[in-house]
């Protein structure tokens, strides 16, 4: 109860810090970013400034308010950074070219999209007196060790493999460490952020433009497995489902972005997890029987990019400075993101639709 209650407390006096504030999100379309947008303006911030180029994002995730201001765009084109006012309070980071498939697929374009982003985005702030905090979205898969066995929980300070899984793996530790750098060299005030597996309402499937792949698509495997159910589709499991992942719902996520910018200590990187392990086939067969889904789970071999087979994140850094404790169990995170995918199906379907032509087989 006083746990509960000390948590409530925290979140509360994290929200009153953006109340008359003004901030930036850049990437504020997509999944996570529009539910931060959505929390973030429960304060009364003076002012919220959108920066996305709609890559993978629906200007429909975005609510109508005349506190949020929307610029169409990447951050890395030069008129829109110095169009920029330098009176920002807060600055999220969340722009990155999703996930780990399409980075695979265009490297380049990847790095376009995290990397360059990252690098121009400080060179920017660098010059902007008045920032409190910048919280920069990183990913836990780039520091988790490389494992199909037992996994222990990955910490903060564990060691980064020179050789990771992908692109995107690269450009997010890239990302850390130009951000470590502007805070050492120009006192820029970052905190790093390190997501596990986010789900949850606002995840829409086909969001965006065509990015080579049909993960363009069926681009995480919570929103994917969801969608696929509700259809009456087999849900497709490689390696036996073995593999494992830290799922966090996220309300929780936005939570933690926000009291990494109240309560982080600049140059630090805190995990944003809920610490529990949860396998793959397990996922499936929850989200089977969450949507009474009749098709029997389809079998595929193991991906062979893919070596982080089991990880999840270690919590104990974040309760302790933060104060932060993920809340949605698994079982009503799940629940609500059905109650949520069946509200908005329609809309999900017609971006699933726009890609069908380039995707042959791909069902809707």
């Amino acid at each position: 109860m006083l746990r509960s209650l000390f948590r409530f407390l925290g979140s509360f006096k994290a929200l009153k810090e953006f109340k008359g504030q003004k901030v930036l999100v850049v990437g504020g379309a997509g999944f996570v970013g529009s539910n931060l947008v959505k929390a973030l303006l429960k304060s009364g911030p003076s002012e919220i400034v959108v920066v996305d180029n709609l890559l993978s994002a629906e200007r429909a995730n975005l609510p109508a308010d005349p506190a949020v201001t929307f610029i169409e765009g990447s951050i890395t084109d030069d008129n829109i950074l110095s169009e920029l006012e330098e009176d920002f309070d807060y600055v999220f980071h969340l722009a990155t070219y999703h996930g780990n498939q399409s980075s695979i697929h265009d490297p380049l374009a990847d790095h376009e999209n995290n990397t360059l982003t990252t690098l121009k985005l400080c060179e920017r702030l660098k010059d902007f007196k008045r920032l409190k905090r910048v919280v920069y979205s990183s990913a836990g898969c780039t520091v988790a060790e490389k494992t199909f066995s037992s996994a222990q929980a990955t910490t903060e300070d564990a060691p980064v493999s020179l050789y990771l899984d992908s692109p995107y793996q690269i450009s997010k530790i890239i990302g850390e460490l130009y951000f470590n750098y502007y805070y050492k060299q120009y006192g820029v005030p970052a905190v790093k952020a390190r997501f596990q597996n986010v789900y949850g309402p606002g995840e829409i499937l086909g969001a965006g433009r065509w990015r080579g792949t049909p993960a363009t698509v069926w681009r995480n495997v919570t929103p994917t497995f969801v969608y696929r159910a509700i259809k009456r589709m087999p849900l497709t499991v490689e390696n036996e489902g073995i593999a494992t992942r830290d799922f966090i719902y996220v309300d929780d996520i936005v939570r933690g972005l926000m009291l990494c910018a109240s309560r982080g200590r600049a140059g630090e990187v805190y995990n944003l997890a809920n610490g529990v392990e949860t396998s793959i086939l397990e996922l499936a067969t929850r989200i089977n029987e969450l949507t009474d889904n009749p098709a029997p789970i389809e079998f595929l071999p193991k991906r062979n990019w893919d070596n982080s087979g089991k990880r999840y994140g270690s919590t104990d850094k974040a309760r302790r400075e933060l104060g932060f404790e993920a809340e949605t169990t698994l079982e009503d995170g799940l629940a609500k993101t059905v109650e949520w995918t069946l509200g908005n199906i329609d809309l999900i379907d017609s971006c699933v639709r726009k890609h069908k032509e380039r995707v042959p087989g791909l069902p809707v």
